[in-house]
């Protein structure tokens, strides 16, 4: 079955926006009439449109369609370039790989690839939900999924979501404490989610990136911890490793793309493959299977203790569905500026659902102001706070998906007419009653900095877990001349 993100762009359910523009438009080839002889247009009860002759027969008329390669094309969300590596991110490729794999290995050909899978815990939400699952069941039949078609290994990413909110409330302290030196310290933005991060770096350029948080997203660290600290354990090069995540939306294909995430030394990439709950959806319904189908199987715990391999299979964070950045970094700013070890945290609704804030009082003074900002229309306006200067959030958890990573566009849809944020709702309960991983009394993080990073504040831990942004130039092509 073809791919789903190779098909016409779906534009259904919405509710959040970019403010459109005359550069968004596609340019077509209009079909003229030769006769001088008037027509009507018919709306059809199916919603299609009819056109009516005065004369002749009449024509059913084709609807407009926004395909990828139309918005590839204005090079305003998406390069041309960037579509190449993306190809590279199909179910398509996926099983091309797995069936190169098991040929090679029934060939007795020994240069097969060695395959490592990470699962990330919002598209096994929702998969869970599809097939009527439990969270953990989910997991599981996924491992026995992947490694039925030639994985090696099946991890979760407890370890990497950890470290990124260990770095990421690290990083936070850090500019708190520089931010009576610079203006541009402040607000620190989160940057685990990719199609923020493009949003910023194609439209607001370097006005924006000094706030984005330099710390890496589970994604990319999980990448960095496979290919080389995992490979290294298992005797490996980096390069005959195959790294597979599966996540909650399309634009990790594009983060995992980033030529920053490149080793061209090695000429390998972190994450060399994307994989979504809604292409895993579609892999099984190709094979005639369910999720069910399959008999429970085993992820691998390489980076844990005995202990932690039996504390829970499936693990989530306090906080939000996205992975909990605002809450983590809220209590341990709390903790290790202002000594408040019991802060509380309730975060309040503002204009709409998506706009959260919350603050921490001392001394009848708000001293941490955090926000959670979710959709494009928030984002636009936490923008603009900022070039106003009307910002006074210290932190703001910024995610593209309306309701965050639980709605992210590429998890499954409910068949049963359910709405996009009632679904993530439900997704969101389902997160909360995960048992929950504490990054700072994580055993296996503290000896991955010790052996693998040789130091909290080593070049390692530097190179592996934090990353930089760049501003990108709108090219000046044809189509996106206002005309």
């Amino acid at each position: 079955m073809a791919s789903r993100f190779s098909g016409a762009l779906q534009l259904t359910n919405l509710d959040d926006f970019i403010t459109p523009s005359q550069e968004c438009i596609k340019p077509v080839e209009i079909q003229k009439n030769k006769t001088q002889v008037g027509s009507k247009i018919k709306i059809e009860d199916d919603g299609s449109y009819t056109e009516l002759f005065e004369t002749g027969p009449s024509t059913k008329l084709q609807k407009v369609e926004i395909t990828l390669a139309d918005c590839l094309a204005c090079s305003g969300c998406i390069t041309s370039a960037e579509s190449v590596l993306v190809s590279q991110q199909s179910q398509e490729e996926l099983e091309k790989v797995f069936k190169e794999k098991l040929e090679k290995q029934k060939n007795n050909e020994g240069d097969a690839k060695f395959i490592v899978v990470s699962l990330s815990v919002q598209p096994i939400l929702s998969l869970a939900e599809r097939y009527k699952l439990s969270p953990t069941q989910t997991a599981l039949k996924l491992a026995n999924f992947f490694k039925s078609m030639g994985a090696d290994m099946v991890l979760d990413m407890t370890v990497a979501e950890d470290l990124a909110l260990i770095e990421s409330a690290k990083e936070f302290v850090e500019r708190f404490k520089a931010s009576k030196d610079s203006k541009n310290q402040l607000p620190m933005l989160a940057s685990s989610c990719p199609g923020w991060v493009c949003y910023a770096e194609k439209t607001h350029g370097n006005f924006i990136l000094p706030y984005i948080s330099v710390t890496k997203s589970p994604q990319q660290i999980m990448g960095s911890l496979v290919k080389y600290h995992l490979a290294n354990v298992k005797g490996l090069n980096p390069e005959s490793l195959y790294h597979i995540t599966l996540m909650p939306c399309y634009d990790k294909k594009l983060e995992a793309s980033r030529e920053d995430f490149y080793n061209k030394l090695r000429e390998t990439r972190d994450v060399d493959c994307v994989i979504t709950a809604v292409e895993l959806e579609q892999m099984l319904s190709g094979q005639g299977k369910s999720l069910q189908d399959f008999d429970d199987g085993g992820l691998d715990k390489p980076f844990s203790s005995k202990e932690q391999e039996n504390s829970g299979i499936l693990l989530g964070h306090q906080g939000s569905g996205s992975g909990g950045y605002a809450d983590f970094i809220f209590h341990y700013a709390a903790k290790n500026l202002f000594q408040e070890h019991n802060a509380k945290l309730e975060f309040k609704t503002l204009r709409n659902p998506d706009f959260l804030e919350a603050s921490l009082e001392i001394n009848n003074e708000s001293v941490l102001r955090f926000a959670i900002a979710n959709g494009f229309r928030n984002i636009q306006n936490l923008v603009q706070k900022l070039k106003r200067g009307k910002c006074s959030y210290h932190y703001v958890e910024v995610m593209a998906c309306p309701t965050g990573c639980l709605n992210g566009g590429a998890q499954v849809r409910s068949e049963q007419g359910t709405q996009p944020r009632e679904l993530a709702l439900k997704l969101e309960s389902e997160y909360q009653k995960l048992p929950t991983s504490d990054p700072e009394k994580n055993a296996a993080v503290h000896t991955l900095y010790k052996i693998w990073l040789e130091g909290e504040n080593s070049d390692k831990a530097e190179a592996y877990l934090h990353t930089q942004y760049h501003e990108v130039q709108k090219l000046n092509a044809a189509v996106s001349i206002k005309w």
